[in-house]
């Protein structure tokens, strides 16, 4: 497998599937950060609704096609903040028969390329679809989706893979809240306040990590922290220096959080850590009998599968730890957008992922 994100070549030409093309435009010209997805989620529910599929909303706003519910497709619905124009931009094409456009907007790549594949090919081949909330910020969805469905045989969660891409791996993730406490005085003492208690905690945790990587190993195999936000200063009351510090550390799959966090713990020497999400790692094998479906679906569109393992986290993780069923992530898309300021999706990637997606449902049936 490779760590790689987007694909190493546009994909062979065919006609612009238009259904799907005008599914996408419209879920990109909807914004939908995390915690307000409805306007976009409706617009979902009525795509699948006019197709003839039972369509409902969930308790926590999942948008729910039960049908062939052996298969289920699903993506999310949200994307992070940003404001992208929206617009379509054609560029020149390698292929006479595409006509090389480019769909810019917040999320035309993470996630609404591969939710609006997913959607169009669950409708083409009866699969069972979920589109679900709160994937960037707390997968609400998908821990709702995780409690209240029966295990499925098999799943295909919608992210950027390229569309002859298979993501069979993604790393967890630990989240904390660091928190400490000194009494104020005059800065030319020597003793550390609360703010450089924070900054000696983390740069401990940094160089623990550091210590137990060998430099040649790729970062899908590194435990990767990072600070995420900072906040300290002296309290209102003028009594106290505070500090307050979100972190967060990818963990590989030779780990688990709980080996992590113990490690981080074990470098605390002032204030207190709260580790409120832990997302495990998961590896999938190449082997399944989903994964030879994407294999044998990209090589019949003239594509060269490729394996891949990102260095993020997805809703897979949280499938892969409640389920015991064969799954790959999949959709159209260059990764390396992701939350970019620059996202954009080449529409006949779009179309390609859509006949593989099509190929992939009925196989798995």
């Amino acid at each position: 497998m490779t760590d790689a994100a987007g694909s190493t070549q546009g994909p062979p030409g065919i006609g612009p599937d238009e259904e799907a093309r005008e599914l996408v435009e419209e879920l990109v010209s909807i914004p939908s950060p995390s915690g307000a997805e409805d306007e976009c989620a409706a617009a979902l529910a009525a795509y699948l609704e006019e197709r003839g599929r039972e369509v409902y909303r969930d308790d926590v706003g999942n948008v729910r096609a039960p049908a062939d519910d052996a298969v289920l497709f699903t993506s999310h619905v949200d994307t992070v903040p940003g404001d992208i124009p929206v617009r379509v931009e054609e560029t020149e094409s390698e292929n006479e028969t595409e006509d090389g456009s480019l769909l810019w907007g917040r999320g035309s790549v993470d996630a609404k390329g591969p939710l609006a594949a997913l959607a169009v090919a669950a409708v083409r081949t009866g699969v069972s679809f979920v589109g679900v909330v709160g994937e960037e910020v707390d997968s609400r969805g998908a821990r709702h989706l995780v409690e209240d469905r029966e295990v499925p045989d098999a799943v295909v969660n919608g992210e950027p893979s390229g569309w002859d891409g298979i993501t069979l791996g993604y790393r967890g993730i630990l989240s904390g809240t660091y928190v400490a406490t000194s009494e104020s005085g005059h800065t030319s003492r020597p003793e550390n306040n609360a703010i450089q208690d924070a900054i000696s905690w983390w740069s401990a945790v940094e160089q623990r990590f550091a210590a137990e990587t060998d430099s040649y190993e790729p970062v899908f195999e590194r435990v990767t922290p990072k600070p995420v936000a900072i906040d300290g200063g002296t309290s209102d009351d003028g009594l106290a220096v505070e500090a307050t510090m979100e972190v967060q550390l990818r963990v590989p799959p030779r780990y688990t959080t709980d080996e992590v966090r113990e490690l981080a713990d074990a470098e605390l020497e002032a204030g207190t850590v709260h580790w409120h999400d832990a997302i495990e790692p998961t590896v999938q094998s190449p082997r399944t009998e989903v994964a030879r479906a994407f294999r044998v679906a990209i090589r019949e569109q003239d594509g060269d599968p490729r394996l891949l393992r990102k260095t993020g986290t997805a809703d897979m993780n949280l499938y892969a730890g409640a389920w015991d069923c064969p799954m790959v992530t999949y959709g159209p898309g260059d990764s390396s957008l992701d939350h970019a300021p620059d996202e954009r999706l080449d529409l006949a990637e779009l179309d390609r992922a859509v006949a593989v997606l099509e190929s992939v449902g009925e196989a798995l049936q």
